[in-house]
């Protein structure tokens, strides 16, 4: 059993039900972004990078595998799809699913390379297999090395949303987001999710139930990593670019971040937790390399102090599952 997930309450109906007016009241405020006078773009990245914590925290909440490497599908997806879209010209939705099959590709491989070990042999293997592929991406022509892909078209999606205009792509990113969101959400309250917990907190008990724990770990690593690629595939008609920065460790050690700030093993803590590293970047940018210290300080004070993070400390305080 993990420290982090001894006061993880069960899932009932009331839980769920709870769950869900929350998920509500989130989608309603983010649509009302627009209407507000709130950076668009700052929501935008935000909603990317909250996708792709959700999608660890599936792993490593739910599963109890700790990734060093979910940058590499952030990035691998962000520069098929940018590939897709500038050079072969395909259509958004088209660029999209690009990306989310190369992830899907990459998380099958390196799941399999990986899964079988255990505790920090995995974490490390997955770091060791993250920074290969920043390598291969560093030297490989069609990523243009340190330059990465720039000016990326954003297009119509289906021919009839226009990506250019910032109120339009805002909602694409945002009903992307919700999808994930949700599928993560359904994945976590199905008889899937309830072995997964079971095998994070006794996976010898798990095996003795008669459960073949090694595929049930594997498919949460593809699905946490295809997941991880939609948001790095979303991301590119955001920045418009795809660079070696979502492939680099430093990417992954964000997410675990954003992850323990918002809370691990809770529903919306990883998207707090994206919300808040993602405001303290922009707000500390004239901070310049000292806002990577400001970071790990934060880091620091979250494991000394609440260890639940922000929403897990809400919902231990209200006894509620969020």
């Amino acid at each position: 059993m993990t420290a982090l997930t001894d006061d993880t309450l069960p899932t009932t109906p009331r839980a769920m039900r709870d769950e869900m007016i929350v998920f509500v009241v989130m989608a309603l405020l983010l649509a009302s972004v627009p209407f507000t006078g709130v950076y668009p773009f700052f929501v935008m990245q935000a909603l990317c990078f909250a996708l792709l914590a959700c999608a660890f925290n599936l792993l490593i909440g739910y599963g109890g595998l700790l990734s060093f490497g979910h940058a590499m599908f952030l990035g691998t997806a962000g520069y098929c799809s940018a590939h897709a879209l500038k050079v072969w010209a395909l259509p958004p939705e088209l660029g999209i699913l690009v990306g989310i099959a190369a992830a899907f590709v990459l998380s099958i491989v390196t799941g399999y390379i990986s899964i079988r070990r255990q505790g920090i042999y995995f974490s490390m293997i997955t770091l060791a297999l993250s920074q290969l592929l920043y390598f291969i991406y560093l030297q490989a022509p069609f990523t243009h090395g340190e330059d990465g892909i720039q000016g990326i078209p954003q297009g119509r999606m289906f021919g009839v949303l226009d990506l250019t205009k910032p109120t339009v792509l805002y909602y694409v990113v945002l009903v992307g987001f919700l999808a994930g969101f949700l599928l993560i959400f359904r994945i976590i309250n199905s008889p899937f999710g309830e072995v997964l917990k079971s095998i994070r907190e006794n996976e010898q008990r798990a095996i003795s139930l008669g459960y073949r724990t090694d595929q049930y770990k594997f498919l949460a690593f593809v699905l946490s990593g295809t997941l991880a690629g939609f948001a790095g595939s979303l991301k590119v008609f955001v920045a418009q670019n795809a660079s070696l920065t979502d492939v680099h460790w430093s990417m992954s050690g964000e997410v675990v971040l954003m992850t323990l700030v918002g809370g691990l093993g809770t529903i919306f803590g990883p998207v707090v937790g994206a919300f808040v590293i993602i405001a303290m970047q922009q707000y500390l940018a004239s901070f310049g390399q000292w806002v990577t210290v400001i970071q790990g300080s934060i880091f620091v004070i979250c494991v000394l102090t609440f260890r639940r993070g922000v929403i897990g400390e809400i919902a231990h305080y209200f006894r509620r599952s969020l």
